[in-house]
């Protein structure tokens, strides 16, 4: 335990997957003053549902209120829009983010806060069901698994359909997962880089869905094992911890962590200090 707070370097704050439910923001916002963290991470899925006007609703009500709090109290909140977040809210949600100093959507960003990167990334490789804004194959020789119903990608009216047939044909003509994590920006040093990346790597544990489906990605596992970060941080799979008994692993020098989320609260508390990396994991 890091005691003497002197010896404290950063602390944060992760949770992910919230899907807009308002008592576990403000649970993790009073998490955060108790803990005394410099940063809040959200690792995607932010907004309630699939609605259009629900998840606009939401952002203009309560994050910017949230992050406005959090902001007058130095703290940082770095979050990603995941899968279930419409892409077409991206501006609102940018725009909401630039009116205050300690807020970013860190998709594709890189931010320094005392020394250590933190870098993000929200893409998914394909699955079985209809929400493709955030979707692209995991590598160029990935095979997709049958669908349940055609495409939908969210537009600035409402959304526009494409058939399985032509989905798979256009996912092969835009960059694949691997690709858009090489093009990613680089951090200064593997030591103080931080990766938060919605989808959990495969291979580790992190990515079994309730019928033990592992559903993990191939392209994260590759990178993060020739990057070799300190810390990358998952979501995506909310029951993956609670199957396969798994939310940390090793790959190399790096810690993958994959809280899950619940009924209850699910976060993490990581410290970086003189005496190592302190990770604890909490419900509440």
């Amino acid at each position: 335990m890091f005691e003497n707070e002197t010896n404290i370097d950063l602390k944060i704050l992760y949770a992910t997957d919230l899907h807009g439910d308002e008592r576990k923001y403000n649970n993790l916002r009073e998490i955060a003053l108790r803990e005394d963290v410099d940063v809040i991470v959200n690792g995607g899925d932010l907004y309630p549902g699939v609605s259009k006007e629900k998840q606009k609703e939401f952002i203009n009500r309560f994050l910017r209120s949230y992050i406005g709090f959090l902001n007058r109290k130095n703290i940082y909140y770095l979050a990603l829009p995941g899968n279930y977040d419409l892409k077409s809210l991206d501006y609102l949600f940018d725009k909401i983010c630039d009116e205050f100093n300690f807020a970013l959507n860190i998709n594709s960003k890189k931010i320094k806060i005392k020394g250590y990167d933190f870098i993000g990334m929200n893409l998914v490789s394909d699955y079985p069901f209809r929400l493709k804004d955030r979707c692209r194959m995991d590598t160029k020789s990935f095979e997709f698994p049958p669908q349940h119903g055609g495409a939908i990608f969210s537009t600035e009216e409402d959304f526009r359909e494409m058939s399985s047939e032509d989905w798979f044909r256009y996912a092969k003509e835009i960059p694949s997962l691997e690709e858009e994590l090489e093009n990613l920006p680089k951090g200064d040093d593997p030591l103080k880089t931080i990766y938060v990346i919605h989808m959990p790597p495969a291979n580790l544990g992190l990515d079994v869905c309730h019928n033990n489906l592992k559903v993990g990605s191939i392209a994260i596992y590759e990178f993060l094992k020739k990057k070799q970060p300190i810390l990358s941080l998952h979501g995506h799979i909310h029951e993956s911890p609670e199957i396969s008994g798994i939310w940390k692993a090793k790959l190399g020098r790096t810690t993958c962590i994959q809280p899950g989320q619940g009924k209850k609260l699910i976060y993490v508390v990581i410290t970086f200090g003189g005496l190592g990396l302190e990770i604890r994991k909490e419900e509440v």
